[in-house]
Parts: C-alpha cells; structure tokens; sequence
C-alpha cells in the first residue's frame, strides 16, 4: 500500500451519516485518531438524543435499544449505538465507541477503539487502540496487538517507506467489509484494506491492500468474487 492509499478519505469509504465521518476526517492518516479517540466520546456524549440514548453509568451512555447481557463491565467514557448486541462476559475498558449493528462477544475486551457500524467481534477477542470499519468480522480468537515487544514507537510499513506514528500503542485498522479467520493475530500497525480476507491463524505483519487475501504463510494475493465461489487470480 502506498503512503496515498492509507489517507483516511481514501483508506475508508465514510458514509456521510454515519457518526464517525467527521471525526475520522479531520485526520490525515486513520491512526492519528487514537488518542483522540476519549475526547471524541466525550464531545458527543453532550449531544447525544435523548429519546434514543440513557445514561447507564456516570460517562457510559447506551442507545435504549442495545441488547445488553448478563456479567458485562462498562467503563467510561463510552457511547454504545444503536441495535447493538453485547454478550456476557465482555469488558469495555473505556475509550469505545460501538456504531450501530454491531455485536460485542462472549469475553470480548475492548480498549480505545472504534466501531464504526456493523462490526462484529463475537468471540473472545482482544481489540486495543483499534479502529474497526463498517462490516468488518473477526472470528473467534482474533485479536489486535497493540504494543511491540520493545516498547518502541510503532511503525507503518508501506511500498514507499516506512511512516512514523509516534504512537506507542497501536493495534489495528481496517476499512470495509474486512473478514478476518479465527485465531489471527493483526500485529501492532496492521492497516487491512477494504473486502480483504485474512486465513485463520495468520500472523499479519505487513499492511494488507484492498481486495486483498492473506494466507498463513503471509502469502497476500489477489482477491476475486466470480459468481457464487471466491476465486484465487
């Protein structure tokens, strides 16, 4: 991917309704958005609807229509959209905001990230300084790595070079309609373009181009969608 592809405007294919569009365009590249990410909820908390949205704890604001189980934790800030589902077990660190139709799992952890709407992460995943687009699906076991092992700056590895983060912390961002196989790991920086697919138990340490297929030998090929069978090319 080159230093182009990554800008937000052509990383992400933004809808103008959605709530996230303007926050993540005021940024040149997706991750300069993480550590904004607290203040971003906070900001919209104060606007929120009210017929649509309650304040289910002090900085945790829950769309009256989420379908909230058993044994969850919510911490704040947090905003949980609309026809959202949250299964037991799953622990929202703070720093989250869940868009609409999307679906937190059975111990599932998130920590400063974005759901921008119809995500799903419905089992045992691990999701930091993340931010996820519309219709992106991780399966069971997948999880972001948001830290390296020496504790240095994250870097983005692109076709031109190298782009410095200045972040510490930063796990993973994906554009549209991402599927992503059980027990992947997306390691820190990871950038997966739009309709790309990730096998299962894959290790990703490169960016991922859009329409683009990972295999678990880091192998990324081609994606092409042939009637009704996903074909190879």
């Amino acid at each position: 991917m080159s230093f182009s592809e990554l800008k937000t405007e052509k990383f992400f294919a933004l809808s103008p309704d959605s709530i996230c569009t303007e926050f993540l365009l005021k940024y040149e590249y997706p991750w300069q958005a993480l550590p904004e990410i607290g203040d971003f909820i906070l900001t919209l908390q104060q606007s929120l609807p009210l017929e649509k949205f309650y304040q289910h704890a002090p900085g945790v604001y829950l769309a009256k229509s989420v379908k909230l189980s058993p044994y969850v934790t919510l911490m704040a800030p947090a905003i949980i959209c609309e026809n959202v589902e949250i299964r037991p077990g799953a622990f929202i660190r703070g720093n989250v905001f869940v868009g609409p139709g999307s679906v937190v799992g059975n111990s599932t952890e998130l920590k400063n990230c974005v759901f921008i709407e119809n995500v799903q992460a419905p089992h045992y995943n691990y999701i930091g300084d993340s931010i996820l687009g519309s219709g992106t699906h991780f399966g069971a076991g997948v999880i972001t790595s948001n830290l390296r092992a020496d504790g240095a700056d994250i870097l983005v590895h692109t076709e031109e070079g190298d782009i410095a983060t200045h972040l510490r912390k930063f796990g993973a961002i994906t554009a549209e309609n991402v599927e992503v196989g059980c027990n992947a790991v997306l390691n820190p920086g990871s950038m997966v373009g739009a309709s790309s697919r990730i096998y299962p138990l894959s290790s990703v340490r490169k960016n991922i181009p859009a329409h683009s297929i990972h295999k678990q030998d880091g192998q990324i090929v081609p994606f092409v969608y042939e009637g009704e069978e996903d074909v190879l090319k």
